[in-house]
């Protein structure tokens, strides 16, 4: 028996997509009709700002559309509950875990409802297009850019996700597919660190082998029943073996 007290869990786009968020690039995805290297890197910003913005104003403009789901709300329930420390790193740029009540939580890669000043540097809430120009209010000199991490910038906050990770005792993931860094390294740093892990997804993920134990299934029926189980058990988790 194992006593759990720090819990880090990672979440990919596999937990939002039983909202109907399209997925990265699925067959239906995202970035169907468009190149990555079109919308999702400073590079494409630079040489088609007008696309790029317009791109991110469809996905901003669907939000309005889906609703948190059961995996969601069930991480807002064990964020409400949970008396030792807990770290909720989403690499989704949606924000449905904010609408489910999740507080402890980190948007690795940005948001879709917020933008950066590119004079300054802030992040400002925004709701409607920024394809139309509005200015930032901190310094009132500048439009903003899409508030997301693209290819070839660094993730948000990593210092203290690489914390958390040293210091947690057990290390989730859930609907991730493991193949994008560097949220793909984060079991390995928790297994080093000594954490139990456990991974809630669909199919196998590129690094399903490096966690002890693998569920696969949808995140609206495991995500519940495993936060039923930790929270009944309080601190004590029984249920993930040290089988590798």
């Amino acid at each position: 028996m194992r006593e759990i007290n720090n819990i880090v869990i990672l979440t990919g786009a596999g937990i939002s997509a039983e909202s109907g968020v399209a997925t990265f690039r699925g067959p239906d995805g995202l970035w169907k009709g468009h190149r990555v290297e079109d919308v999702a890197t400073p590079e494409a910003f630079q040489r088609h700002p007008i696309l790029v913005q317009k791109f991110y104003d469809e996905r901003r403009a669907k939000l309005q559309g889906v609703q948190p789901n059961p995996a969601h709300l069930a991480l807002a329930q064990l964020d409400a509950a949970w008396g030792g420390d807990l770290l909720l790193v989403t690499q989704n740029v949606d924000d449905l875990h904010n609408r489910a009540g999740s507080k402890r939580l980190l948007h690795m890669h940005g948001e879709l409802l917020s933008g950066l000043c590119l004079a300054c540097g802030e992040r400002s809430p925004v709701a409607g297009n920024l394809s139309d120009g509005p200015v930032c209010p901190h310094c009132r000199q500048s439009a903003m850019r899409p508030d997301i991490v693209w290819f070839g910038e660094m993730p948000y906050q990593m210092d203290r996700i690489e914390s958390a990770l040293s210091q947690c005792d057990l290390f989730v993931s859930i609907g991730t597919s493991g193949a994008v860094y560097p949220a793909a390294g984060f079991v390995r740093s928790a297994r080093h660190y000594g954490a139990l892990t456990l991974e809630m997804n669909l199919d196998p993920s590129d690094g399903s082998l490096y966690f002890n134990e693998s569920r696969m299934g949808k995140a609206g029926e495991l995500v519940p029943a495993w936060v039923d189980d930790i929270l009944s058990s309080g601190t004590r988790f029984c249920d993930v073996m040290l089988k590798r």
